[in-house]
């Protein structure tokens, strides 16, 4: 990491792992990153904000998705740091990583409710995808998240 960035903070933030009724995990494709990356919803918490409120502003501010119902809010807290190339971009340059609670829902809704065209749109497309592949199509400065993740889901639904 470069020397400028070491000090940064770690942004507090959430993400959400969502189950449709064949256990099948929601991600979605970045708009800024186009490639073939996809991930889970999650973000920041706003101020005065606590962890479970804030998964649910940003799953539905992402996915217009509402009708959940929370499985489990997962042990610990798992962190990550951006690559040097993405340092002083991302999130105004106010913070090296990201300290993520994350939750597992289950989405009780149909799939045409799900609408990632909102306000800010973040995504380009989505798909259900297994769990044995969460860990295929992520980003690799999120890969220890997302196996990490992946072991702790499964523990839960298989």
């Amino acid at each position: 990491m470069k020397e400028e960035f070491k000090n940064l903070p770690l942004r507090s933030g959430v993400g959400i792992v969502v189950l449709n009724k064949d256990n099948k995990i929601f991600v979605a494709k970045r708009i800024d990153n186009p490639k073939n990356f996809w991930q889970m919803p999650q973000g920041g918490i706003d101020e005065g904000e606590d962890h479970l409120s804030a998964a649910l502003r940003e799953l539905k501010e992402e996915t217009s998705i509402t009708k959940v119902e929370l499985i489990k809010e997962l042990d610990g807290f798992i962190t990550y740091e951006l690559p040097d190339h993405l340092l002083g971009i991302i999130w105004k340059g106010r913070y090296k990583g990201q300290r993520q609670k994350w939750f597992l829902m289950k989405f009780t809704g149909e799939d045409k409710e799900i609408n990632i065209q909102t306000k800010k749109p973040e995504f380009l497309e989505w798909k259900w995808i297994d769990l044995e592949n969460l860990t295929e199509v992520v980003v690799d400065f999120k890969l220890h998240v997302y196996k990490e993740l992946k072991e702790k889901i499964g523990r839960i639904i298989n």
